[in-house]
C-alpha cells in the first residue's frame, strides 16, 4: 500500500512543480541575447596579428597572409585568406611585406581594417 501511495506523491510533485520551472520572471531573459542589431556591431571584437602578405586578390578584394599565433582567437600560426574593409589597403599588403593587422569577423570572412 505504501508503494502505490509513494508513486502518487511523486507524480505530484512533479506535476506541481514543472508549471514553476518552465515560468520565467518577468522582465529577465537568461541566455537570449536581446540586443538591438546597432548594439550587437559595438561588440564585434578586433583581432591583432602579424604576418608576411603570400598573395594579393586585387579583384576578390582578398589578401592571403602567412600569420603567427592570434591569442584572442586561441589560433595558431598559419596562412589564411582575408577580406579587406577598404580596397585601398590592398595598395600597402604588396606580396612579401611584413606586416602588423587588425582584423574583425563578419559572418564566415575575417575582415582586415587596419594593416600597418
Amino acid at each position: 500500500m505504501k508503494r502505490p501511495i509513494a508513486a502518487l506523491a511523486a507524480i505530484a510533485l512533479s506535476v506541481g512543480f514543472a508549471p514553476a520551472g518552465l515560468a520565467q520572471s518577468s522582465g529577465t531573459h537568461t541566455g537570449h541575447d536581446m540586443k538591438t542589431p546597432e548594439a550587437q556591431k559595438s561588440q564585434v571584437q578586433t583581432h591583432q596579428a602579424s604576418g608576411t602578405v603570400t598573395k594579393v586578390d586585387q579583384a576578390g578584394s582578398k589578401v592571403t597572409i602567412s600569420h603567427g599565433p592570434v591569442p584572442s582567437l586561441k589560433w595558431p600560426a598559419m596562412t589564411m585568406n582575408f577580406m579587406v574593409k577598404d580596397k585601398a589597403l590592398l595598395d600597402r599588403l604588396p606580396t612579401g611585406k611584413k606586416v602588423e593587422f587588425e582584423f574583425v569577423q563578419q559572418g564566415r570572412d575575417y575582415v582586415i581594417t587596419s594593416a600597418k
